[in-house]
């Protein structure tokens, strides 16, 4: 199992919107993540600055970005979702994130 951890930062003045979005994921995007392998899927918001932590497993990380890639559900939830973040540059953040190094594990 592929444990990822990724960063991307919120905008200041939409981080109660983002934490209430969140809170209200579509069932359907639930669904898409589960069929095309993210599991223990975490997302951390720093309220100071809008840092977002994120954390999932999978068994490949490839397979599981391009099964989410090719969804419906995942083209309308980044979309909606695009106005939220900063820094990307007109990429979604499924494919903008910063992919963190892993460097330490306890069991």
């Amino acid at each position: 199992m592929e444990r990822v951890a990724f960063r991307l930062k919120v905008r200041a003045e939409m981080m109660d919107e983002y934490a209430r979005r969140h809170a209200e994921v579509w069932p359907e995007m639930l669904e898409a993540l589960r069929s095309t392998g993210w599991t223990n899927y975490s997302i951390f918001m720093d309220r100071t600055d809008g840092a977002l932590f994120g954390y999932f497993e999978t068994p490949d990380l490839a397979a599981a970005l391009a099964g989410i890639g090719k969804t419906e559900i995942n083209e309308k939830w980044q979309n909606d979702m695009a106005p939220f973040f900063e820094n990307l540059d007109g990429v979604h953040a499924d494919k903008g994130f910063t992919k963190l190094e892993h460097v330490f594990f306890l069991q």
